[in-house]
C-alpha cells in the first residue's frame, strides 16, 4: 500500500464510523469490522461468493448496518511483492465496488494474513473443521488490525 493511498484513505474516513475489511477468496469473502474508535478488529462473517452484484449488495448492506466509513480490501501479493491473477481480480472487484459506493477503499498488502490467522486459531485449539469455517473472516480481522495499528501510529505521530 502506497503511503499517499493510506494517507488519503485515513483523511477520507469520517470519525465515529467503523471500518470494514474484506479478504477476497475465489469462493468466499471474509469480513471483519472495527469498533468506532478504530482500535480493535473483530471477525464478523464469511460470505459465500456468488455474482459480483450479489456480493457487493451484501457488503454494502453490512456497511449501512454497521456505520461503515471505509473499506479495506486485502491485496494478495506474491511473497516477492509481485502481483498475479488474484491481485488483478481483487483490483477489478475494488474498481467495480467504487461504482456502487462513495466510501473510501484501501487496497492493503495481505501477505501471510491467512497463515497468521490459522496459526492463531491452532494456538487457540480450534478444531480443523471450525477453522475451515472461520479462517476467512479471521484473516480479514488480521488485515484490518494491521491497518488500525498503522492508523493509531500515524495519529500518534501527528499528536506529538
Amino acid at each position: 500500500m502506497a503511503e499517499d493511498e493510506f494517507t488519503k484513505f485515513l483523511s477520507s474516513i469520517v470519525s465515529k464510523t467503523t471500518i470494514i475489511a474484506l479478504d477476497l477468496g475465489e469462493k468466499t469473502i471474509g469480513v471483519a469490522v472495527s469498533d468506532l474508535n478504530w482500535m480493535v478488529a473483530t471477525p464478523l462473517k464469511t460470505i459465500l461468493r456468488k455474482k459480483f452484484s450479489q456480493d457487493s449488495s451484501e457488503i454494502l448492506e453490512l456497511s449501512k448496518e454497521r456505520q461503515i466509513g471505509g473499506i479495506v480490501i486485502g491485496l494478495p501479493k506474491h511473497m516477492n511483492g509481485s502481483e498475479g491473477r488474484r491481485c488483478q481480480s481483487t483490483r477489478a472487484f475494488a474498481k467495480n465496488l467504487t461504482q456502487k459506493t462513495s466510501l473510501p477503499i484501501l487496497l492493503c498488502d495481505e501477505r501471510l494474513s491467512t497463515v497468521a490467522a490459522e496459526k492463531a486459531l491452532i494456538q487457540g485449539n480450534t478444531s480443523r473443521l471450525k477453522r475451515s469455517k472461520i479462517i476467512d473472516h479471521v484473516a480479514a480481522a488480521y488485515i484490518l488490525q494491521g491497518v488500525l495499528d498503522r492508523m493509531a501510529y500515524v495519529k500518534k505521530s501527528f499528536d506529538d
